[in-house]
């Protein structure tokens, strides 16, 4: 059996706990088809060591987006993603959780998947990196606006937990519950939904005062406010950079450039990269390597 045919299938902790069904489906159609080592990471740490410790086999990620982003950020740290072949089987909780792998070309269900790691080609794409050495495989947004744009995981968390406690207390008060018979019981509940409750995304932001340089070439400059600026890979060693100037009354034009280098300087801002909501910062610069990671796709 070829160093090709021998796979080390890392499953994301987060996979396994939201569609253990898929992450199953995946394991048995590799299995059949390769020699398979299966690690179960329960934290970043071990699926890094995990990763680094390969050997010769070729590296299998399934989850979803931030799984692949960890990975990829995990092989540029340690200064070997250009000499691995990286695939991903993409499981998440909704659609959106692997929105950025669609995108990247790798099909959608875990069987199609599964199968373009076996029978696909490995194929080089661009990698945007920034100056804190983090690396972009999508897009980076200014403001940090659309699915996840407020940092947070859609779904669940604090928010989710107290809108169930609300109809579960609504419920019992009807019946003379614990509330009506204890009232500091219902004091608590009042403090906890409170102290939960968070929107699902971020306000939208108003217009920015930022400076945005391609290559060295101001696009736009502190004096003109823009709704929003945006960078993604381009092809060919480029990124694709498209600032929206804000308007009063009459219509402006986005102002759209290629480039291998983008800063973007100002006032505190955030942005979004792929996934992760950063900020504030007040200056970053996003470089472009040509062909930096291989990624496996149906040929």
């Amino acid at each position: 059996m070829s160093a090709r045919d021998q796979l080390l299938v890392v499953i994301d902790p987060v996979a396994r706990r939201t569609d253990g069904e898929s992450v199953r489906i995946a394991k048995d159609v590799l299995g059949a088809g390769a020699g398979v080592k299966l690690c179960l990471p329960e934290g970043p740490e071990e699926f890094t060591k995990a990763l680094v410790r390969r050997g010769a086999r070729r590296p299998v990620v399934v989850g979803d987006d931030r799984a692949l982003l960890r990975a990829v950020s995990a092989l540029h740290r340690e200064r070997v993603l250009g000499s691995a072949v990286l695939s991903v089987v993409p499981v998440g909780q909704a659609a959106a959780a692997v929105r950025l792998a669609r995108e990247l070309g790798v099909p959608a269900g875990a069987v199609a998947a599964a199968r373009a790691v076996l029978e696909g080609a490995p194929r080089r794409l661009d990698l945007i990196v920034d100056d804190r050495d983090g690396v972009v495989l999508g897009d980076v947004r200014i403001p940090p606006v659309g699915p996840g744009g407020d940092g947070r995981d859609a779904g669940g968390g604090a928010g989710t937990g107290a809108g169930g406690d609300t109809g579960h207390a609504g419920g019992s008060a009807g019946g003379g519950g614990a509330g009506e018979r204890h009232p500091w019981l219902r004091t608590c509940q009042s403090l906890v939904r409170t102290l939960g409750v968070r929107p699902s995304r971020a306000a939208p932001a108003g217009p920015s005062r930022l400076r945005v340089e391609a290559d060295g070439v101001t696009l736009v400059d502190l004096d003109q406010p823009v709704e929003g600026v945006y960078v993604r890979p381009g092809g060919g060693g480029f990124a694709r950079v498209e600032v929206l100037p804000a308007s009063v009354g009459a219509q402006i034009a986005p102002v759209r450039a290629r480039a291998r280098s983008v800063t973007v300087s100002g006032p505190d801002f955030r942005y979004r990269a792929d996934t992760l909501v950063t900020g504030p910062v007040r200056s970053r610069t996003w470089q472009v390597r040509a062909q930096a990671w291989r990624l496996t796709l149906p040929r």
